[in-house]
């Protein structure tokens, strides 16, 4: 449980650092390529609340990878 919630912790934590990175241009490169890559492959849910779950999915990974350096 606890390592859960670091790792949410650390899953905002990468949000924010790449939207700092991208200096939030969600509409730029980066992020149509994220959308289209991780967000909408086939057979993924559909609805805002689906994709903000997949993409807290994608953060949690993302730091546990980041962990691992």
């Amino acid at each position: 449980m606890i390592g859960r919630v670091i790792d949410t912790i650390g899953a905002l934590w990468v949000l924010l650092t790449q939207g700092v990175v991208s200096k939030f241009r969600f509409n730029g490169d980066y992020w149509q390529w994220r959308t289209h890559t991780a967000l909408h492959a086939k057979g993924a849910p559909e609805g805002r609340l689906a994709r903000a779950h997949l993409a807290m999915e994608y953060a949690r990974w993302a730091w546990r990878m980041r962990r691992l350096r």
